[in-house]
């Protein structure tokens, strides 16, 4: 905090500020001067803020001060992330609030002016969608978009400019350049024209000249007129070919629909958009509008700690729990278990939430094949523009794989057909053989027995005989079945046709009824449509100006307030102050000395001589110390050489102590040696 203070007072006593602050003087600037001091660095980054705030409100200040903020792009400090506290620091000037951003402003005063100055042209007004469906103001609006991407591009080339580093001396030296090469051409120029005068014709020549740049200047024109006719043409083309293949699919589409089909669909969609409104986007308004609330709830609260969310957990949970008892007793209670109203609410709210999911199912649904049906345009003009053959739409596509899917399952089947077919083939083929073995094997035994009974061929003719019978018998019946069948079945649809007829003649004549009813409610469908698109928009236009006017009066009603809440808190500080004066006036004016004594100016008083008393001795204690410091520091001296002298011996006396108890330990080694 010291040096971020150091560094904000460094720089406000600089150039432009020059306000010769002193760390002291800085830290002890009131709140309105420091909002002051706030708006100066602001005006000088934006010269739109060189105000003077004792001339506007608080709540405009902070607003004023708030938006350049955003623009620049400032993010308040973790002390201070709460937005509201930022608010409240703002608007009471607190140094927590306004030291860190001053320190901020200061850091970068070029790069957030230059930001500040791109943000008067480059902050896009945001234009309501019911505006931009007037054909004026959508035209406006695109012009001002493209002006403020022209201005973007001016802005980068000036900045590129700059950073290229063309210094003026440069210019003049390529403008001296340009001069000396302008006369030698011009000398060039004369030089030919002479040469030219001599010879025959010569204006008639430079005229044929002149005439051959103009006509290639003329052919050069042409050609890019060619070319852009060529990609106009192109574009054309491509145009063409989209609304080909729209125009093809309107017509499949008319043509594969019928009036029912189109009154069912139109129901169905008439159906889904009033349950939409009248139910699903009501209930998620409502939804949002609490949720906003509740959000806004929030913000307005004072931050809060763990402890705090802890604690608003557990009484979370403790009101969840209350209320699932009451909920078990109040069923308990008013619901009987052989009731069969808690089944039909059950199945009615699982109804309606299924209701609810269908609608969102439908709504995702449409909106994935809209889009779906923007990537096939897309893709099938690509393809367009690829292949320029004639690209299949969705349901031609659809009936071509439909097509092919039944072919295969029809080629599936009849390969399976064959395969069973083909095996039962070689077990028949095998077991005619066998028959057939058999079959000779009976007949040779029983031409053996004709030829010994005498009456050989009996068997052949037999059989021929009972063959023929039983052929004969076989188609008499058939055309008898046949016969009865053929009458039986015209008698059934002669009665059918009657039956029909007879059931149809109402229907048709009801049916006429109601195509003629359709037309008239088609008819009445399409004003109401008409009139209620047109009192939607009107009412649309009147809730729009209403919002408005609640919204500007919601702020002015705010501001007051805050207004009201300021001045509130300065009367009440300028009436203790009024009141303390007072007190210290009765207490210095009265003649009781008790009373006086009681007074800020006689304690004041009191304090200051006791200072100053305090002040005398110790000046006259360090007037004492400083003429005894002289003897004090020699004898000081003395005592430490005297110290350092006392060490020496002592070193002394342990040094001889230590040499005699090693010769004492040698003598007595000697000795011991003679004894031995």
């Amino acid at each position: 905090i010291g040096d971020q203070m150091q560094f904000i007072v460094e720089k406000l006593n600089q150039e432009p500020f020059r306000k010769n602050y002193n760390l002291i003087s800085f830290d002890s600037l009131e709140p309105l001067q420091l909002l002051q001091l706030l708006s100066d660095v602001l005006g000088e980054i934006d010269p739109k803020h060189a105000v003077d705030i004792r001339e506007e409100l608080p709540e405009q200040t902070a607003k004023r001060m708030l938006n350049l903020l955003g623009v620049l792009k400032y993010k308040p400090p973790g002390t201070v992330s709460d937005l509201s506290a930022f608010r409240q620091g703002l608007v009471t000037g607190s140094k927590t609030v306004i030291h860190p951003v001053l320190h901020w402003l200061l850091q970068r005063t070029s790069e957030l002016r230059t930001r500040a100055y791109l943000a008067r042209f480059l902050v896009k007004l945001e234009v309501p969608a019911e505006f931009l469906q007037d054909d004026t103001v959508a035209d406006f609006n695109k012009q001002y978009e493209e002006l403020m991407e022209a201005f973007k591009n001016l802005h980068k080339e000036h900045e590129q400019l700059k950073i290229s580093g063309l210094s003026t001396a440069e210019i003049r030296r390529d403008i001296s350049a340009m001069e000396e090469e302008k006369d030698q051409l011009a000398k060039r120029v004369e030089r030919l024209k002479k040469r030219v005068e001599t010879v025959q014709n010569h204006q008639r020549m430079l005229e044929i000249a002149r005439q051959l740049r103009l006509e290639k200047e003329r052919e050069e024109s042409l050609a890019q007129q060619k070319q852009e006719q060529k990609s106009q043409l192109f574009h054309a083309e491509q145009r063409l070919q989209r609304a080909q293949v729209q125009l093809k699919e309107m017509q499949h589409v008319v043509a594969d629909s019928k009036p029912e089909s189109l009154m069912k669909k139109l129901e169905e969609e008439i159906n889904f958009n009033s349950y939409l409104v009248t139910e699903k986007i009501p209930r998620e308004m409502e939804s949002k509008k609490t949720s906003v609330y509740f959000l806004q709830k929030v913000v307005a609260e004072p931050a809060m700690t763990q402890a705090d969310l802890t604690a608003l957990e557990s009484e979370r949970d403790e009101v969840n729990a209350q209320m699932n008892q009451l909920i078990e007793k109040r069923m308990i209670k008013y619901e009987p278990t052989d009731s069969k109203f808690s089944m039909y609410r059950q199945q009615a709210s699982i109804i309606s939430r299924k209701k609810e999911a269908k609608a969102e199912e439908l709504q995702a649904a449409k909106e994935e094949m809209s889009s779906l049906e923007r990537q096939m345009e897309q893709k099938s003009s690509q393809a367009h523009e690829l292949e320029g053959s004639e690209v299949l739409t969705e349901d031609e596509f659809k009936q071509y794989v439909s097509k092919l899917r039944s072919k295969n399952t029809f080629y599936k089947k009849k390969r399976l057909e064959i395969a069973e077919i083909t095996a039962e083939y070689g077990i028949l083929q095998r077991t005619e053989e066998l028959l057939r073995q058999r079959h000779e094997a009976i007949q040779q035994q029983l031409q053996a027995t004709e030829e010994k009974k005498g009456i050989s061929g009996y068997s052949y003719t037999q059989e021929e005989l009972e063959r023929v019978s039983a052929v004969k018998s076989e188609m008499d019946e058939v055309k008898g079945q046949t016969l009865d069948n053929m009458s039986e079945m015209v008698k059934k649809l002669n009665a059918m046709v009657a039956e029909k007829k007879a059931s149809l003649a109402p229907v048709i004549k009801e049916l006429r009824q109601l195509r003629q009813n359709c037309q008239e409610l088609t008819q009445e469908c399409d004003e109401k449509k008409m009139q209620y698109d047109s009192c939607a928009a009107g009412l649309e236009t009147n809730r729009s100006a209403l919002e408005q006017e609640v919204k500007g009066l919601l702020e002015e009603c705010a501001q007051e307030e805050s207004n009201y809440r300021y001045i509130n808190c300065m009367k009440r500080s300028l009436e203790i102050q009024l009141q303390r004066a007072k007190e210290e006036m009765k207490a210095y004016v009265s003649p009781e000395p008790q009373e006086r004594r009681r007074a800020v100016r006689e304690q004041y008083t009191r304090i200051i001589l006791e200072q100053e008393n305090l002040g005398k001795k110790l000046r006259e204690k360090q007037k004492v110390v400083r003429e005894s410091h002289g003897p004090n520091m020699k004898q000081m001296k003395m005592w430490q050489d005297f110290q350092q002298l006392m060490e020496c011996k002592r070193e002394c006396f342990l040094k001889q102590q230590n040499q005699a108890a090693i010769g004492q330990i040698i003598q007595e080694g000697g000795k011991d040696r003679l004894v031995l």
